[in-house]
């Protein structure tokens, strides 16, 4: 059972069934672009002084822990 409320998810869902295939996909591509940017901007906070070749790395660590080994 979902605690949490979800007043829009009906509308989100509809939404998303009257896009195209292709509109769904660049829709995911549009999402995942600003997760890491989101991702990168908080890294970048955390650690103001590193180098950019340096948080790169760090980035791709950190996202390679996040990587699902079930497939």
């Amino acid at each position: 059972m979902d605690p949490k409320q979800r007043p829009n998810l009906g509308r989100y869902l509809d939404t998303l069934r009257k896009m195209t295939p292709e509109a769904r996909l660049l829709k995911s591509f549009d999402l995942t672009k600003f997760a890491r940017t989101l991702f990168r901007d908080g890294l970048r906070r955390r650690f103001p002084d590193l180098a950019e070749d340096k948080l790169k790395q760090l980035m791709l660590e950190r996202l390679e822990k996040c990587h699902n080994r079930n497939y």
